[in-house]
């Protein structure tokens, strides 16, 4: 099984996990998710990845969004990962986003992990855009 493993700065990575709930059904067991609460240590968030990642198992892969690359989220879970023994069988993406994390999840079956990290980012460089909407000035409004 590929898991889903979301991590974040304050509540960020558990919106994002209720968000897929919507979207893509409740109850998964292949999304995980926990953060860095204010005022947590590294050692409560430590303790919290290691729980989510415990249902991972040897043949299985794992991919990591994250919400900053560099970040405490980020790097206490590859520390995690490390002294698991999963770190060899992760993937880990820093700039988490709703629309990447959704392609991941509906697409995460279908594809070699490598193959689905490249198509995420460039679909995610191509989902950025100005959102504008045209106004039209007509005689009354002016």
């Amino acid at each position: 099984m590929k898991y889903i493993l979301l991590v974040s700065h304050g509540i960020m990575a558990q919106g994002v996990h209720s968000v897929l709930e919507m979207l893509v059904g409740e109850g998964r067991e292949d999304i995980l998710s926990t953060s860095l609460k204010n005022g947590m240590g590294s050692d409560e968030f430590a303790e919290n990845v290691r729980k989510c990642v415990s249902a991972v198992k040897e043949e299985d892969e794992l991919l990591v969004f994250a919400d900053l690359i560099g970040g405490s989220p980020l790097t206490t879970t590859a520390d995690v990962l490390a002294s698991e023994g999963l770190l060899g069988r992760a993937t880990m993406v820093g700039g988490m986003n709703l629309p990447l994390v959704v392609s991941a999840v509906v697409s995460k079956d279908g594809m070699e992990t490598g193959e689905l990290v490249d198509m995420l980012i460039q679909e995610s460089r191509e989902a950025l855009r100005k959102f504008a909407v045209a106004v039209s000035e007509s005689e009354d409004e002016i």
